[in-house]
């Protein structure tokens, strides 16, 4: 063949190859696109943390009341006007500490009045003694009548209970006296006093000032008679003995008081309108950072940490029927696991059943997978046995 023919007939040869390989792309194309479309997607991969076993201290949470162990309202009990304040408002004051004064003079008076009245009784008392005895020996020789002697008796029993009742007009009078001053019945801080020196006071006058003690101090609290019998279960333990615990305060700042206090008081019947039982716990007060009627967060806990199952809160789902999580099982499958819950702690909750030791539940991703699905573990996260803080909270 000459080169003439050769070239046209390459070119031909190179054009029906190209078309063919336009032809044959899309149906390789097609092919990958089945093939890939039939091939599985990629199992899903999910963080997961072994369910472990830790030492916790069982906590339950409560609102409560700061309620001071005395108070007591000053009264003015007698008539007078008031004469001096000798405190300031806000101050500690102490037991038989002096706080008013009232005016003295028309009640000393009184006093001095019945002194002379009792004076005046006894002397009459003695006049009648001696009008008696005389009496006595007359009647023994018949110089006078024996009705004379029985006058005289008379006169002195009559003398005599004259003394008596002018010496408890003096009683009282002296009381009244005392009353004019106003003394503090305990230990405490005083708070405004409602007259000032030169007021008109009396027993009308209402409160004068109120001291309410300080240190030590309770805090009251309902408790339903559920979570009652809670406590009670989980102190419980297998010897018959009781796990010792201890009542802690939490500041309405959020920090816990610094002082733990003893629980010292059940209140004996249940309030019918709200189901709950008053519980009393005292506590020590020596800085007076709690405050009477001032409202914190009561926290009942066990003194002593016992061995727990706990796993992340992280891990923790709910829905409608309660708490569950979410487990891999050794063939990499998961598994909707229902547990009940105990007291949480930092960032554990402690599981009472429902799973056990070593089961490895989710932590990261438990939204993108389903029961009964294969996953691929990515990361685990580390849960080994160690104490916990015995601050923690009912769930």
């Amino acid at each position: 063949m000459s080169s003439d023919a050769a070239g046209p007939l390459f070119a031909a040869r190179l054009r029906m190859t190209a078309l063919a390989l336009l032809l044959v792309a899309p149906l390789l194309a097609g092919c990958e696109e089945k093939k890939a479309a039939q091939a599985p997607p990629p199992a899903p991969a999910v963080g997961v943390a072994s369910a472990a076993i830790k030492g916790v201290a069982q906590a339950y949470n409560f609102v409560g009341r700061i309620k001071a162990v005395n108070t007591v309202q000053l009264r003015a009990r007698v008539e007078g006007f008031l004469e001096k304040v000798l405190f300031r408002e806000g101050d500690d004051v102490q037991t038989g500490q002096l706080l008013y004064q009232i005016e003295k003079d028309q009640l000393q008076a009184q006093v001095d009045q019945a002194k002379a009245n009792v004076a005046a009784a006894e002397a009459t008392e003695l006049n009648a003694q001696l009008q008696y005895n005389r009496s006595l020996e007359l009647v023994k020789n018949q110089n006078i009548p024996q009705a004379t002697v029985d006058q005289n008796r008379a006169n002195l029993d009559s003398a005599k209970a004259t003394v008596l009742q002018t010496q408890a007009v003096l009683s009282q009078a002296q009381v009244n006296l005392s009353y004019t001053d106003i003394k503090s019945p305990i230990d405490g801080r005083i708070g405004l006093t409602a007259y000032t020196a030169g007021n008109l006071v009396n027993p009308a006058s209402g409160v004068l000032a109120t001291i309410v003690s300080q240190d030590p101090i309770y805090v009251v609290f309902p408790v339903s008679e559920r979570q009652l019998e809670e406590i009670r279960e989980a102190r419980r333990q297998e010897n018959g003995s009781l796990t010792k615990i201890e009542i802690l305060v939490r500041l309405p700042s959020g920090k816990e008081y610094q002082h733990p206090g003893v629980w010292n008081y059940t209140d004996p019947q249940v309030d019918q309108t709200t189901d709950t039982l008053v519980m009393r716990a005292t506590l020590p007060n020596p800085e007076r950072q709690l405050t009477d009627g001032e409202f914190v967060t009561v926290i009942v806990k066990e003194r002593k940490e016992q061995p727990r199952l706990v796993v992340p809160q992280v891990a923790l789902q709910v829905d409608q029927a309660g708490y569950y999580v979410m487990v891999v099982g050794p063939d990499n499958k998961v598994e909707q696991r229902r547990v009940a819950t105990g007291a949480t702690q930092d960032t554990d909750i402690v599981v009472e059943s429902g799973i056990k030791e070593g089961d490895k539940v989710i932590v990261d991703g438990v939204q993108k997978v389903r029961p009964g699905q294969t996953v691929q573990i990515a990361g685990q996260v580390a849960t080994a046995p160690g104490a916990i803080p015995t601050t923690g909270v009912r769930s």
